[in-house]
């Protein structure tokens, strides 16, 4: 068990303030946006084996086996299948969707055999794995995730009183679930100019006029100033909205369209870079192959609250590449002893949190975490919250599901 060095990202959507803060650090005027944990190569966090510090990617790379455990790597390879962050969110990130297994590994062999190279700004699949994820607030957290039901979306729309969006009210009210979604969508992701100018400023006015949708388009109004004049708005409006109170979770599984909006949360992902962007950015755009992989439907969108396993509180979640829980201890109470079959993560997210193991012990305080190989049982007691990302190892299905 060894404390993490970790790296602070800095993305134009981060905010200046909320990081920092968590961090117990002095903002210094740039946004920040994610703090990462563990093994990416883009940013793997460092930990001290022998004279220094190494990068956890070449220490779990020299010696996989003892690092991640048997079943670990017989699941998913000499990786480190999740990556764990803390994001702030001081604006609206990208539109964007996920592929599932399948379609990441047709995509990732295509563009291959095409010779993109993996760099490269217009490649879409920069490896063959899926990316599901988990987010859960650490504060009040906002953001748009999964299709509205036609029907809502055409009363969304029809309220912003744009006669111009009237035939595709009519669309939405009419066809099948399905069809409806995916015409509307797929009209909304090339759409004129002066449509997207006329509807973020009929999104302006009800923002701040009562109504039944004015909470929403309060949420989508931020999207519009954010990104002015980009045509990922209209898309956004066929989303839902979502709030999410500290301690409760959202999982975004493949296909589902989403954008985080503002908020700090703690978010754990499959190891990929797989993404698809819609709008609300500047980055590569692919139309036909986002079309492919959106699933045009519109279930429920599940709020996550964890369920008590033992001393944690598990948040649940269909896919076997990441397991998050959550571990709270009381000054005078019981220590919480978290068992040793995969490696894992421990992020300290309030007061603070005291970790033994058989190498040692460290204290963990707001923003600090902490990596334990397999085979390594970790002890936690203190005064605090700690968030325990690990790999689960138990599922009967490996890897068979990562829709939502």
């Amino acid at each position: 068990m060894e404390p993490l060095v970790n790296t602070v990202r800095s993305y134009p959507w981060g905010s200046t303030t909320a990081l920092p803060r968590f961090l117990g650090a002095e903002p210094d005027g740039r946004p920040q946006a994610e703090l990462w944990m563990g093994a990416h190569p883009a940013a793997p966090s460092q930990v001290r084996r022998g004279a220094g510090l190494r990068p956890l990617d070449a220490v779990i790379a020299a010696d996989p086996a003892a690092e991640l455990g048997e079943a670990a790597l017989r699941r998913f390879g000499a990786r480190l299948p999740f990556l764990l962050k803390v994001l702030a969110a001081g604006a609206p990130l990208s539109l964007q969707v996920h592929p599932d297994l399948a379609q990441a590994a047709v995509g990732f062999r295509v563009e291959n055999a095409a010779g993109i190279p993996l760099d490269a700004p217009h490649r879409n699949y920069r490896d063959d794995n899926h990316k599901p994820e988990m987010v859960v607030a650490l504060g009040a957290f906002e953001g748009l995730c999964g299709f509205r039901p036609p029907p809502e979306c055409a009363a969304l729309l029809a309220a912003l009183d744009v006669p111009a969006l009237a035939p595709y009210c009519r669309t939405l009210r009419t066809e099948p679930e399905e069809s409806a979604l995916r015409t509307v969508f797929s009209a909304f992701l090339e759409p004129p100019a002066d449509l997207v100018a006329a509807v973020a400023g009929a999104v302006a006015r009800g923002a701040g006029q009562e109504g039944p949708h004015r909470a929403d388009l309060a949420l989508y109004d931020a999207v519009a100033r954010a990104y002015p004049g980009d045509a990922g708005l209209l898309a956004a409006l066929m989303l839902r909205t979502v709030r999410l109170a500290p301690g409760e979770g959202l999982f975004l599984g493949a296909g589902v369209p989403h954008a985080y909006v503002r908020g700090l949360a703690v978010e754990i992902m499959a190891a990929s870079d797989n993404v698809l962007r819609c709008g609300l950015t500047a980055k590569h755009k692919d139309r036909a192959e986002l079309l492919r992989v959106v699933r045009f439907a519109a279930p429920p969108v599940r709020v996550l609250t964890p369920s008590a396993q033992g001393p944690e509180e598990v948040y649940p979640a269909p896919v076997d590449d990441f397991r998050l829980s959550r571990v709270r201890v009381e000054a005078g109470g019981p220590a919480v002893a978290l068992d040793a079959t995969a490696p894992q993560i421990l992020l300290c997210t309030r007061g603070e949190a005291r970790l033994t193991a058989a190498g040692g012990a460290l204290t963990l305080r707001p923003g600090s975490s902490a990596y334990a190989p397999a085979g390594e049982e970790v002890t936690v007691s203190g005064d605090g919250e700690v968030y325990r990302a690990t790999v689960d190892t138990g599922q009967p299905s490996p890897r068979k599901h990562s829709g939502a």
